[in-house]
This record gives structure tokens, C-alpha cells and sequence, in this order.
């Protein structure tokens, strides 16, 4: 698949091995990894971080191989919502960043291009989730009320 903004097509990188069932080594009991994702959510911690945390130290491979859904679905069923998909608020953190830098840096023309990058990518974004029900019809990206919806 080719990359949204430039001209790379390539695909290198680590894939997960096609696997319908958990590892003989994993820990696969259902009640235990939905407690354990509850207590990290409530920790403060993203979906990905949650993820990574039950891979390295608790041995859970793949929580979709274990309770036949996804983090994000696990946590809605446990009434755990965020404002913001986690995908689009690190956009938005990254926008944020970027309006910092370019305050301090007016004339750095190549991260003003990636700021336009980035804000495009939120809108296509929100789009998505807009159609999806996942955010209201109404809302709309606005750079001056960034810093209100980051933090």
C-alpha cells in the first residue's frame, strides 16, 4: 500500500505470525486479561500502551487471539470511552507540537508543510469518525481550539 504523503510504496516491517489460537505459552485466560486491561485503562494508559504492557509483561501475545475482540471494544463494553479515537488525539498532540515549534520558528517553511500534512490527515480523520457515529456531525477541526481538546 503506498504512504498518504509521499512517494514511498514500501511495506518492511515486523508482521504478527497467522495464528487463529494463542501460544501454548501465553495467558489466555479471558477473565484475567479483561481485568488486567481494565486496571491499565483506569491507570491511564492508551489502548496501544495497554497492548504493549500485557505482551511484555504479562504474556499476551495478541489480546484479539485471546478474547476474540479488541482492546478498544473490551473497554467500551466496561463503559471506558475516550473523547477522542487514541488515533486521531495523537494527531492532534502532534499538530499541537508542531504550532509550538512554528511560534518559535516562523520561518521553518518544511514543518509548516507538515502541519498542513498533519491537519489533513485529522480532517480526512474525522470524516471517517463523523460517518461512523464514533464523533457528533458537529464538531469540526479548529487550530485555535486545539489546545483546549488536547488537554
Amino acid at each position: 500500500m503506498a504512504r498518504m504523503h509521499s512517494k514511498g510504496k514500501g511495506s518492511s516491517g515486523s508482521k504478527k505470525p497467522d495464528s487463529n489460537t494463542p501460544s501454548s505459552w501465553s495467558n489466555s485466560d479471558k477473565k484475567e486479561v479483561e481485568k488486567l486491561i481494565v486496571e491499565l485503562s483506569n491507570a491511564g494508559n492508551s489502548t496501544a500502551s495497554i497492548g504493549t504492557i500485557l505482551r511484555d509483561r504479562y504474556a499476551v501475545p495478541d489480546v484479539r487471539l485471546v478474547m476474540g475482540e479488541r482492546i478498544s471494544k473490551i473497554l467500551s463494553r466496561n463503559d471506558i470511552t475516550t473523547t477522542y479515537p487514541e488515533d486521531m488525539m495523537n494527531l492532534m498532540r502532534r499538530a499541537l507540537g508542531l504550532i509550538d515549534h512554528l511560534n518559535n520558528n516562523s520561518k521553518d517553511l518544511h514543518n509548516r508543510r507538515q502541519l498542513a500534512l498533519c491537519e489533513s490527515k485529522i480532517r480526512r480523520l474525522s470524516r471517517y469518525y463523523k460517518k461512523n457515529g464514533t464523533l457528533s456531525d458537529s464538531w469540526t477541526y479548529k487550530r485555535d481550539q486545539l489546545r483546549l481538546m488536547v488537554e
